[in-house]
């Protein structure tokens, strides 16, 4: 299962969790990761693991990443090929999914060069997108 959701993330850094602790992932590959293996946790009554893993599935419940799934991270990556990011950048940006053009400034280095009005706005569109914006709405009527 691990390897199914992480083929998209190539784009981060050419994910390898087993063999590379050494790289980025997003909020829901994380999310992903903890609830696959609580289980082996619970059998091999590591008390402490088993605590730290609920808590951080937890957190991460209550992060954007609950709404996240790989189909709609590898559009948010597709989309954003055109915005001249860091992977950096675009990971923030999809953990942390800003929803003004501050939050856009404080993420991003330099934005204020770098992108102009129209690429952050578009940007926001992307995230809100992967966020869940449009089925928020949609539930709500």
């Amino acid at each position: 299962m691990r390897s199914e959701h992480l083929d998209y993330a190539s784009e981060f850094s050419g994910l390898n969790i087993k063999g590379n602790w050494n790289t980025l992932l997003s909020n829901y590959e994380v999310l992903d990761i903890l609830q696959n293996t609580k289980c082996s946790y619970k059998k091999q009554k590591m008390n402490q693991l088993a605590t730290i893993t609920y808590q951080t599935i937890k957190y991460l419940e209550d992060t954007p990443c609950k709404k996240q799934n790989p189909e709609k991270i590898r559009e948010f990556l597709r989309a954003m090929e055109p915005i001249k990011l860091t992977k950096a950048e675009k990971l923030t940006l999809l953990n942390l999914c800003p929803t003004t053009p501050l939050e856009i400034q404080l993420m991003v280095e330099e934005s204020e060069e770098r992108l102009s009005e129209e690429e952050v706005d578009t940007v926001l569109q992307i995230v809100a997108n992967v966020r869940g914006d449009e089925e928020d709405t949609e539930q709500e009527t």
